[in-house]
C-alpha cells in the first residue's frame, strides 16, 4: 500500500537535521574533548611572537618615548611606535577616535604605546621592559554625571566629553499621577569574561598585503579598520576566522589586529599575538556603568501614567558603542510596558575610566535593572502582587512603544509573567538543611540561622539587530554540486561562529531549503560579501535569511535546468519533486560535473533615526522579551546569598535548533546572575584593581540553580521562518529578577548591583 502523497512543505518540514532539530554541532565534539583549535593555538613555522606596551597611567601626555634599547636587545626584530602606523593612525566603530598607538596623550590604564616583535614571547615581554617612556601624569576624570555637565574639566577629545545626548518625548511630559515613586540606581562595570583571550596570527603576503586568522565577531568592519591603518585596499587585508573561545560583544572593537599586521609587514615574517588574562582586562571593552535617576507615577489601581528618567552611562576613554548604548538605554528606558507619557533623557560620555563597548544585552541591562526596581517598588506602595501589576501593564500586539513605534508583531508579555507565576515555587524549607544547600556553601558559615527566603521578578524587553536607519544586512554563498555521487551543498558566509551555533544553524537552513543530509559551512572569511556583527542577536535572522534566499535561488536554478516553474516545486531526499508528490528528477543526475552557485543578501526592514529634539521614530527592527522568577535565600547575618531557582519563560519566535535555544537562555541567564551578585570590574581612580579571574568573580556549576525554561514560539511575520533573537533578553531579565528577590527578602533598598555582602549587612 503506498503513502498518500505529502506537500512539499511536509516534506521539508521532515528533512534530517533540518529547521526544528537540534542536530549535533560540528565543533562540538572536539570543542568538549579539547581538541578544538581557538585562535590562541595558531602556529607557523618562522613565527615571531608580538608584545604590546602599555600605559600604567589612565590620563597623562607623553613627553619622551625612546624604543632604542628594546631593539638592540638580542632576538628583538622590530619595536614600532605610533610614528610607525603607515596609515591613518586612528580607528573606532562608531566614532574614528580611537589611535592604533598613543601619540601624545593616553586616556585610559593600559592603553597601548608601542608593540615589538620577537623570537620568542619571554624575549618580547623582557624587551618591553627597556622601552623608556616618560610621562606627565595628569588628574583622571571619572564621575561621568560631572563629565556630561561641566564645561570647566578639560576636554579629553576634540569635541568635549559628550559622547551622545538623547532625549525621549511621548505624550504629556508633565504628567502628574495619584501614586509616585522615585529611585536611583547604580549597575557597576561588568567584563565579557570569554574565556579564550585575544589572539590572531598575521601573515605578509607576496603581494604588499597580509594575511590575518583571528577571533572576532565582525570579520568586515575589522578589515575596513585594519586597511585604513594600514594605508593598504581592503583587497590587501584579508581576514580569515579562526576558533573563536567566546565573545559576548567584546569581540566587536578591535585589538591586535592592526599592531599585528604592523609587525609582519614591517618584519616580513608571521607574527603572533595572543593575550594573557591580565592583557586582556585591558585590551578589550567593558559594559558601561551607568547612574539613573527614575521616576514613576501610576493610578491608585496600578495603571502607569509616567516614566520620567536620567541615565548617565559612562563610555570610557573611547566612543566605542557608547552611541548605541544611549540610543537603546532611551529608546528602551520604560520597559516592555504600556506607557502613555514619558521624558527620558541619556547621556553617553568620555572618562578616563577603561573604555566601555558592546555586551550581551546593549544598552538594554541597565534600564532594565532601574524600572524592574521600580516596578516592585510600585507595587509595594500599592499593595499589590509584582507579578499583576507587570500583567496589568504590559505591551502586547498594537501597543505603542516609547518611541511611538507600533509592536506589528506578537508581544506575550503578559503571557509570559502568567506562566512563571503559576509555576510551582520550590518548598520551603523545614527542619536541618543540608549546609550545601544554604548560602556560603559547604563553608560551614550557618546552619539556616538568620537566613531568609525571597522571591522576584524581572522583565525586559530588547532590540534585535541593528537600529536607528543603519541597513543591517547580511551576504550569503551557497553552492550545490555532487560529490561521491550525491547531491551536496556549501554554504560560505563571513558571519562569525562564537559559540552560538551559527554553524549548525547554517546547515540546518540549506537542508531544509534543499532537501539534502550532506551540507558543509566553508570557513568564514572576507571573500564572501559581509555578514555583519555577531552581536544584537541578529545572526539567526540576518545570516539565517541570507541563507534562506542563496538556497532558494539555487533552487530555482535546478527548476530552471529542467525548464520547470517552480511553484509547488521542492527539493527532498536528493530529488526534485513535484507539488503532487511525484519525483522529476534526481538531483545527482541533473547536475553532473557542473554546479549551482549563488550569491545573495538580506536585508530587514527598514528602521529610521530617532527625532533629535523628541526621540520619536520607528528606530527598531524587531523587540525579543523574556521574563525570570528568582528564588534566593539569604543570609542576613552575613550578607551571603544563594538563589535558589530561576526559572524563565521567553517568546524565541521559532525555536531553529531547540537544544541551542535552551543553552542560550542558560548561559544568558547565567551572566544576569553574575551581574546581580558578584561580577564588577573594579576601578577606582581611573586604574583598574581586580584584572584577573581570582579577583573579577563569575559564575560557576556551583552557583548557577536549577532552572525551569518555557519557550514560547510567537512567529514574527517579518522575520525568516518567524524568527526572534534568544541570545540577550534572558541576560537582561535575569539580574532584576534576583535583585528583587533579594530586596524581596531583606527589606533593603539595594540600588546598586552586583549585591554584595556589605550592601545587605551595612557593614
Amino acid at each position: 500500500m503506498s503513502a498518500p502523497a505529502r506537500s512539499p512543505q511536509e516534506m521539508q518540514d521532515t528533512i534530517a537535521g533540518g529547521i526544528g532539530e537540534s542536530p549535533l554541532r560540528p565543533d562540538g565534539t572536539l570543542k568538549v574533548r579539547g581538541e578544538f583549535a581557538y585562535s590562541s593555538d595558531l602556529w607557523h613555522e618562522d613565527m615571531l611572537w608580538g608584545a604590546t606596551l602599555r600605559s600604567p597611567h589612565p590620563h597623562a601626555r607623553i613627553v619622551r618615548l625612546d624604543v632604542s634599547r628594546a631593539l638592540a636587545q638580542p632576538g628583538v626584530h622590530a619595536v614600532l611606535t605610533h610614528e610607525d602606523v603607515p596609515g591613518e593612525n586612528v580607528y573606532g566603530l562608531k566614532y574614528q577616535d580611537t589611535p592604533a598607538l598613543a601619540a601624545d596623550l593616553v586616556r585610559f590604564q593600559g592603553e597601548p604605546v608601542a608593540i615589538l616583535a620577537a623570537d620568542h614571547p619571554e624575549i618580547a615581554r623582557q624587551a618591553l621592559k627597556e622601552i623608556v617612556v616618560e610621562y606627565d601624569v595628569l588628574e583622571p576624570i571619572t564621575d561621568p554625571e560631572r563629565a556630561a555637565h561641566d564645561d570647566t574639566l578639560p576636554k579629553l577629545h576634540p569635541d568635549g566629553n559628550l559622547v551622545r545626548h538623547q532625549r525621549i518625548v511621548k505624550g504629556d511630559p508633565t504628567a502628574t499621577a495619584d501614586v509616585v515613586v522615585s529611585g536611583v540606581y547604580e549597575i557597576g562595570m561588568q567584563d565579557q569574561a570569554f574565556l579564550g583571550p585575544e589572539s590572531g596570527l598575521a601573515v605578509p603576503a607576496e603581494d604588499g598585503g597580509v594575511d590575518l586568522y583571528l577571533a572576532t565577531q565582525w570579520l568586515h568592519v575589522d578589515q575596513r579598520q585594519t586597511a585604513k591603518a594600514l594605508g593598504l585596499p581592503l583587497e590587501k587585508v584579508r581576514l580569515t576566522l579562526s576558533g573563536v573561545g567566546g565573545a559576548f560583544g567584546g569581540r566587536e572593537d578591535l585589538s591586535m589586529q592592526i599592531h599585528s599586521c604592523m609587525l609582519a609587514l614591517r618584519t616580513g615574517r608571521p607574527v603572533k599575538m595572543s593575550y594573557n588574562r591580565l592583557e586582556s582586562f585591558f585590551g578589550h571593552v567593558h559594559r558601561h556603568p551607568a547612574k539613573m535617576y527614575y521616576e514613576h507615577g501610576a493610578t491608585r489601581d496600578g495603571k502607569l501614567v509616567y516614566v520620567r528618567a536620567k541615565m548617565y552611562f559612562d563610555g570610557g576613554a573611547y566612543a566605542s558603542k557608547t552611541p548605541v548604548v544611549v540610543g537603546n538605554g532611551t529608546t528602551l528606558s520604560v520597559g516592555p510596558y504600556d506607557v502613555p507619557n514619558a521624558h527620558i533623557e541619556g547621556w553617553g560620555v568620555y572618562t578616563n575610566n577603561p573604555t566601555c563597548g558592546a555586551m550581551r544585552g546593549l544598552g538594554a541591562v541597565q534600564p532594565t535593572y532601574a524600572y524592574e526596581s521600580q516596578m516592585d517598588k510600585l507595587a509595594a506602595v500599592l499593595g499589590m502582587d509584582p507579578a499583576e501589576l507587570r500583567i496589568r501593564n504590559a505591551l502586547s500586539e498594537g501597543s505603542t512603544v516609547v518611541t511611538g513605534q507600533v509592536v506589528d508583531f506578537p508581544a506575550p508579555v503578559a503571557e509570559l509573567v502568567q506562566r512563571l507565576r503559576d509555576l510551582p515555587l520550590p518548598p520551603e524549607p523545614a527542619g536541618e538543611r543540608d549546609i550545601r544547600e544554604l548560602p556560603g556553601g559547604a563553608s560551614n558559615t550557618t546552619h539556616g540561622e538568620g537566613v531568609v527566603r525571597g522571591v522576584g521578578y524581572g522583565v525586559t524587553i530588547k532590540n534585535i539587530s541593528y537600529a536607528e536607519g543603519l541597513d543591517d544586512y547580511s551576504t550569503a554563498r551557497v553552492r550545490l554540486e555532487v560529490l561521491g555521487g550525491e547531491a551536496v551543498a556549501m554554504v560560505h558566509t563571513a558571519a562569525a561562529e562564537v559559540g552560538q551555533g551559527l554553524v549548525t544553524l547554517q546547515q540546518q537552513i540549506a537542508r531544509t531549503e534543499l532537501g539534502l543530509t550532506r551540507v558543509s559551512v566553508h570557513p568564514a572569511d572576507t571573500s564572501v560579501g559581509d555578514a555583519g556583527s555577531s552581536s544584537a542577536s541578529r545572526q539567526t535572522y540576518v545570516t539565517g535569511g541570507a541563507v534562506r534566499n542563496a538556497c532558494r535561488a539555487v533552487a530555482e536554478g535546478v527548476y530552471a535546468r529542467l525548464g520547470l516553474p517552480s511553484e509547488g516545486m521542492s527539493l527532498t531526499g536528493g530529488k526534485v519533486v513535484a507539488a503532487d508528490g511525484e519525483v522529476v528528477a534526481d538531483l545527482a543526475e541533473l547536475l553532473g560535473e557542473t554546479a549551482i552557485e549563488e550569491t545573495r543578501e538580506f536585508h530587514h526592514r527598514k528602521t529610521y533615526p530617532l527625532d533629535p529634539e523628541t526621540g520619536q521614530g520607528d528606530a527598531h527592527v524587531q523587540y525579543g522579551f523574556s521574563a525570570h522568577r528568582a528564588v534566593v535565600d539569604v543570609d542576613v547575618d552575613l550578607g551571603l546569598v544563594k538563589v535558589v531557582q530561576l526559572d524563565c519563560a521567553q517568546d524565541v519566535g521559532k525555536a531553529m535548533n531547540p537544544d541551542a535555544v535552551i543553552a542560550q537562555i542558560q548561559g544568558g541567564s547565567a551572566q544576569g546572575l553574575g551581574l546581580a551578585v558578584m561580577e564588577e570590574i573594579l576601578v577606582k581612580d581611573g586604574k583598574v584593581r581586580n584584572p584577573s579571574f581570582t579577583d573579577y568573580l563569575i559564575p560557576t556549576i556551583l552557583d548557577m540553580p536549577p532552572m525551569r525554561i518555557d519557550v514560547l514560539e510567537r512567529p514574527d511575520p517579518h522575520a525568516p521562518y518567524g524568527v526572534r533573537g534568544v541570545g540577550e533578553p534572558p541576560t537582561i531579565s535575569a539580574t532584576p529578577a534576583i535583585a528583587n528577590a533579594i530586596r524581596a527578602a531583606t527589606g533593603l533598598e539595594l540600588p546598586r548591583v552586583p549585591i554584595r555582602p556589605e550592601h545587605i549587612t551595612g557593614v
